[in-house]
């Protein structure tokens, strides 16, 4: 008697931190605390309790490096999740559910070299 032969369902796997993009009203977001925080960063616009409010807004923090006449690397970016202006003042922010050490050196650096402190929501 022969036995059944067992079947794969594909599934989708997880991401790398359990994140899941989501697309709203035509936005698509890397995860869903993102997207309620912009919906909540509009709200906030609306009201006039902040104003130009960016998503993904590129720093650089390292320039572009040729080495021994090769091929340039690419400039070393940050890009911030969301920035706005509150009471005065440029807030830079980012939605965040796990620090990886990569995270970590670009908020170092963004302090360092640019004088920014990053608000983590």
């Amino acid at each position: 008697m022969s036995r059944p032969v067992a079947m794969r369902i594909p599934r989708r796997s997880a991401s790398k931190y359990r994140n899941t993009k989501c697309t709203v009203d035509g936005q698509a977001y890397r995860s869903k605390r993102e997207a309620q925080r912009h919906r909540s960063l509009l709200v906030m616009q609306r009201s006039g309790l902040i104003a130009d409010l960016q998503r993904e807004v590129p720093f650089v923090l390292a320039p572009s490096v040729r080495y021994m006449d090769k091929r340039a690397t690419p400039a070393l970016r940050y890009f911030a999740d969301f920035v706005y202006t509150q009471d005065g003042q440029r807030i830079v922010e980012d939605c965040k559910g796990l620090r990886t050490e990569g995270y970590r050196i670009k908020r170092h650096l963004m302090l360092a070299l640019h004088g920014i402190e990053i608000l983590e929501t």
